[in-house]
C-alpha cells in the first residue's frame, strides 16, 4: 500500500513538473516570437487594449477582412485571398480582441461591443470608409449588424461562407460544452499544444501545405497558433452567440446592402445542419443578393482563393462600384 502510495505521489511530482516546465517553456518562446515575429500593421490603442490591423494595397474600395471564431491568425489565414485582390483594392484585416497580434481584452463579445472596436480601430489607424466587408462564418454576425446600424459605411457584404441569425437560433445548433473549450483553453495556456508534431499540425491546418505562403509565412502561422488559440475573448464569443444572434435578428434585414454569398457545399459544420439551407434563404430576400455554391470546406478561402477573387472583382464592376440602392 505504501509502495502505491509512493508511485502515485511520484507519478504526480512528475506530471506536475512537466506542466510548470511546458508553461515556462512556453511563456519564453512567445517572448522570442514576439519578437522575430512583429505585428506586420499597426497596432491601435482600442478601449484599453492595441488591436492589429493590417492593410495592404490601393483602389477607391477598401475590403475589410473580418475572421470567423477562433482563426488564431486572421492576416494570413486570409493572405491566399486577400494577396489576389490588392492590384486593384486596398484591403484591411482587422484583428479581434485576443486574434493574431491583437492583445486580449476584459471587454464583453456583445456584438455592439465587437463592432465598435473594429470601427474604431479602422479609424485609429486611418482607414475610411465606406467598406466593403469580406466576413467569414462567425463574424457574419458583426457584418450584418454592421448594415443595420450604419448603413452609409457599408458598400457590401462579402459572405465566405458565413453565418447568418437563423444559422445559430437553429434547433439543430449545439453550442460546444464549456468544460470542452476550458480544457482547450488550458492547453493552449500551459503550452501544451507546442508538442504537436508537425505532422498533426499540418494535418489541422492544410494551410501549411499551401505554395501560396512562404517558409516565414507558415512560420508565422503556427507561432500565432501557440499565443492566440482558444484565448479568453474567443470563449467569450461563444458565450454570446446566442444572444448576439437574437439581438441581429431582432433588427430588419439589410435588403438595400449588395451582398455576395460563397457557400460551401461541405463545410464540415456538422453542429449546423441547416447551414445551407439558411444562408440561401437568408440571401435570397437581399434586393441585390448572389449566391455560388463552392465543393469545398468552410475555410473555403484557402482553397477556392482564385474563384472567389475573381468572383469578388466581376461583382464590384457589375454595381460600378458597390453603392446602396
Amino acid at each position: 500500500m505504501k509502495l502505491l502510495i509512493k508511485i502515485i505521489l511520484f507519478g504526480g511530482i512528475i506530471i506536475v513538473g512537466f506542466l510548470l516546465f511546458s508553461f515556462l517553456y512556453h511563456n519564453y518562446q512567445l517572448r522570442i516570437e514576439a519578437e522575430k515575429y512583429p505585428p506586420p500593421g499597426k497596432l491601435v490603442e482600442v478601449n484599453g487594449h492595441k488591436m492589429h490591423v493590417f492593410t495592404e494595397g490601393n483602389g477607391e474600395i477598401t475590403l475589410v477582412f473580418m475572421a470567423g471564431g477562433g482563426t488564431s491568425n486572421p492576416t494570413i489565414d486570409f493572405k491566399p485571398l486577400w494577396m489576389k485582390l490588392t492590384d486593384k483594392y486596398r484591403i484591411a484585416v482587422v484583428e479581434k480582441a485576443g486574434y493574431g497580434w491583437s492583445e486580449t481584452s476584459s471587454n464583453s463579445r456583445d456584438v455592439d461591443i465587437m463592432l465598435e472596436e473594429t470601427r474604431k480601430a479602422l479609424r485609429q489607424s486611418g482607414e475610411e470608409g465606406p467598406y466593403v466587408l469580406v466576413a467569414h462564418s462567425l463574424s457574419g454576425l458583426e457584418a450584418i449588424y454592421w448594415g443595420q446600424k450604419y448603413p452609409n459605411e457599408i458598400q457590401g457584404i462579402i459572405g465566405l461562407d458565413m453565418a447568418v441569425p437563423d444559422v445559430y437560433l437553429d434547433s439543430s445548433f449545439e453550442l460546444p460544452s464549456s468544460s470542452e473549450l476550458n480544457i482547450m483553453y488550458l492547453i493552449s495556456r500551459i503550452g501544451l499544444s507546442r508538442f504537436m508534431s508537425r505532422k498533426n499540425l499540418d494535418k489541422n491546418f492544410p494551410l501549411l501545405k499551401s505554395d501560396e505562403l512562404s517558409k516565414e509565412d507558415k512560420e508565422k502561422f503556427i507561432s500565432l497558433f501557440y499565443k492566440s488559440s482558444y484565448t479568453k475573448n474567443m470563449l467569450n464569443e461563444v458565450d454570446y452567440i446566442k444572444k448576439n444572434a437574437i439581438k441581429v435578428k431582432s433588427k430588419k434585414v439589410p435588403i438595400n446592402i449588395p451582398m455576395y454569398f460563397f457557400i460551401a457545399e461541405d463545410n464540415n459544420i456538422n453542429i449546423v445542419p441547416s447551414w445551407e439551407k439558411n444562408l440561401s434563404e437568408y440571401i435570397s430576400k437581399i434586393n441585390s443578393g448572389k449566391k455560388k455554391l463552392l465543393d469545398c470546406g468552410h475555410y473555403m478561402h484557402h482553397e477556392k482563393s482564385e474563384i472567389i477573387a475573381d468572383e469578388i472583382k466581376k461583382y464590384i464592376i457589375s454595381k460600378n462600384p458597390l453603392k446602396l440602392e
